[in-house]
């Protein structure tokens, strides 16, 4: 079965409706929140292998987050929601996405379960790729060992790849990108996950102050569990098919209200009305902490000097791979 039978990019979410054109494929599995450089260095291996057998390669992944599952108490913040994240493996050239539905019947399913009846008797793969560090069944008894020892039994490959590693040597991990977020250390996320961190929001109404300040706003809310650093960002956004440079500010208006937190964008060079419309908005730098103004005045003078250094700092990127030219900048 060759990977070229099938151009169209599948997105599953019940295994008992995969796609007969990825049947056989090879199957790289994960999280993947993120689809991080340590992500993509699984899906790199699991290109490999499909080109080797002639197969189509897949990526399996589960929603919603484990950890959010086990402990919705504490839901973990999602680097990509399960929207974004399908976005960004379908912009890794795969062939399709078995969304796995998670919950404590799925966490339960015995581990020789998941190989014979999910990866064999549904999936029907050739190979398996996954990170040293990927667990699944109960009590997570299927470690990378398991697999390894199970696909020798039914006569399918399995690879297990290494930690990907930054140029100081350090794991990549979901974790420290949202560490990073956190700190406003925006180029060592960006660099984590070789393209822009980006989130979707529509646009709500506000207080409109902005207009009175000359800096007509879009309104964003980033959820309730969002660590990003309070401040004055760089950003690119897409609104539908159109792209725009823009600045941003993140946090609660200490000058004015000290309110709930808002992500409000002003789009350089747009007129027009976007309430209600949904952006993507992508992070290119973090320009200062967000701060408290005595004066409207001194606020627009600092909105007029944060607006010509998010000019200059967007001017001055280049793509960080091909990954982030197709989602920042490709059609």
């Amino acid at each position: 079965m060759p990977a070229s039978r099938s151009a169209a990019f599948a997105v599953v979410s019940d295994p008992k409706d995969f796609s007969e054109s990825l049947k056989g494929g090879v199957v790289a599995i994960g999280n993947f929140d993120g689809v991080h450089r340590g992500h993509r260095a699984v899906l790199d291996v699991a290109h490999e292998q499909g080109a080797a057998l002639g197969e189509p390669v897949f990526a399996m992944t589960f929603e919603p987050h484990p950890r959010t599952v086990f402990n919705p108490a504490s839901p973990v913040f999602r680097l990509t929601p399960a929207d974004q994240k399908v976005d960004i493996l379908k912009a890794c050239d795969l062939s399709g996405v078995l969304v796995m539905p998670f919950n404590k019947d799925f966490a339960g399913m015995e581990a020789d379960a998941f190989v014979k009846d999910i990866l064999i008797g549904q999936l029907g793969i050739s190979h398996a790729v996954t990170g040293y560090d990927f667990h699944f069944g109960k009590a997570r008894k299927g470690t990378p060992d398991y697999l390894c020892q199970a696909g020798s039994e039914l006569g399918f490959g399995v690879t297990i790849v290494s930690p990907e590693k930054d140029e100081g040597a350090e794991v990549i991990s979901s974790s420290r990108i949202r560490t990073a977020l956190t700190e406003g250390d925006i180029a060592l996320a960006n660099g984590l996950l070789g393209y822009r961190w980006f989130f979707d929001s529509s646009v709500q109404h506000g207080d409109k102050r902005g207009r009175d300040l000359g800096y007509p706003t879009a309104n964003l809310s980033l959820g309730d569990n969002c660590p990003l650093k309070h401040g004055i960002y760089a950003v690119k956004v897409r609104v539908g098919d159109e792209k725009y440079d823009g600045v941003a500010s993140y946090g609660r208006r200490p000058t004015f209200d000290n309110g709930a937190p808002l992500f409000e964008v002003f789009l350089f060079d747009f007129s027009g009305d976007l309430y209600g419309k949904k952006l993507r908005v992508h992070l290119i730098s973090y320009l200062r902490g967000e701060e408290k103004f005595d004066s409207v005045e001194a606020l627009i003078a600092q909105m007029d000097r944060d607006s010509e250094e998010a000019r200059a700092a967007i001017a001055a990127i280049e793509p960080l791979s091909g990954l982030d030219f197709s989602l920042l900048l490709g059609e």
